[in-house]
């Protein structure tokens, strides 16, 4: 049985991140994660749960579907394609 290619989630995490002057460790502490996770997080390499969302979106002050997308956002203030 084959496994199918999970589906991409697009992401605004640095973005909003670096707005806030958090660096990648203060993020990581913030929401109960290692440093390591919110890179692989921001270069797309990881998906993250419903729970880590929806920390993130509370840390950064913003609604998931502001943050996390399956649809690539666009350079304009973070509005998706």
């Amino acid at each position: 049985m084959s496994r199918q290619k999970e589906e991409p989630v697009f992401n605004r995490v640095e973005e909003l991140r670096l707005a806030q002057g958090l660096t990648r460790q203060q993020m990581a502490v913030a929401v109960g994660v290692h440093y390591q996770t919110i890179g692989y997080l921001e270069r797309g390499e990881y998906s993250p749960s419903l729970v880590l969302a929806l920390r993130i979106a509370a840390v950064l002050e913003q609604e998931v579907g502001e943050i996390f997308s399956i649809e690539p956002f666009s350079k304009e203030k973070g509005k998706r394609r």
